[in-house]
């Protein structure tokens, strides 16, 4: 039985309690829904590695943030996807912001970083491309007409990014992602966001923008939640529009 599955019955039958907190009563109590409110910055690895396109997030990837991201898209836990994708499409709107009020592009596409296939087969649901869609469905109703094309693919197997280092991820990733060519339609020439729940190193973003690049889409930015915080040598967490 795939995990969401799974996770779905459960929630049947056992009382709520906060994935952020494990207070009981709701599934995201208004406390850990406040850890992703945030003003949105602009988010740079440290050490920032070639490639990586301009990034927003939201919030800090440790505490209730960490623990409904991994809840999210470990166990398939689908109450915390909303509120994930509220503060994913509040990035992907900082990302397109001009400095005056307007848009860089008033249209746009959001593709997912890409999931590993045996992870989505395991899990019975992508949840990068299910973040990506509800992101995009609030942008719309905001005015901001957004796409949602999962144009993403790895060519080859990878090993799972986590307990690796920096060095290890880009290693990993080198290479693997591409763009088929019956997809490459839908992003050439394109003003692209690329998404994705959670930037640590930088590996994925970069890989996929080289990726969707090499097809002829214009990468305008990156939108994620959250970003890891590095204490003394981690990531600047910077807002420039301050």
């Amino acid at each position: 039985m795939p995990v969401t599955t799974l996770h779905a019955l459960l929630d049947l039958v056992l009382p709520a309690a906060c994935v952020g907190c494990d207070a009981e009563g709701s599934s995201w109590c208004p406390a850990c829904a406040a850890t992703l409110a945030g003003r949105p910055w602009a988010t740079t690895p440290d050490p920032c590695p070639a490639g990586f396109p301009a990034t927003w997030a939201v919030a800090a990837y440790d505490g209730p943030v960490r623990a409904a991201a991994v809840a999210h898209k470990e166990r398939g836990v689908r109450a915390v996807r909303a509120p994930l994708a509220a503060a994913l499409a509040v990035s992907v709107a900082a990302a397109l912001a001009d400095g005056t009020g307007g848009l860089l592009h008033p249209r746009v596409v959001l593709v997912p970083a890409p999931s590993r296939g045996a992870a989505v087969r395991s899990r019975g649901d992508d949840p990068t491309l299910g973040l990506a869609r509800c992101a995009a469905r609030r942008l719309t109703r905001a005015g901001l007409p957004a796409a949602v094309v999962a144009a993403l693919r790895l060519a080859r197997s990878t090993a799972d990014q986590a307990g690796l280092g920096a060095q290890e991820r880009a290693d990993n990733l080198a290479g693997a992602a591409r763009v088929p060519r019956r997809l490459a339609g839908a992003v050439a020439g394109r003003p692209v966001v690329l998404v994705d729940d959670v930037v640590t190193t930088g590996a994925t973003l970069v890989e996929s923008t080289r990726a969707l690049q090499a097809a002829g889409a214009v990468v305008v930015a990156a939108a994620v939640v959250a970003a890891t915080p590095r204490r003394g040598t981690g990531l600047s967490l910077r807002s420039d529009r301050d």
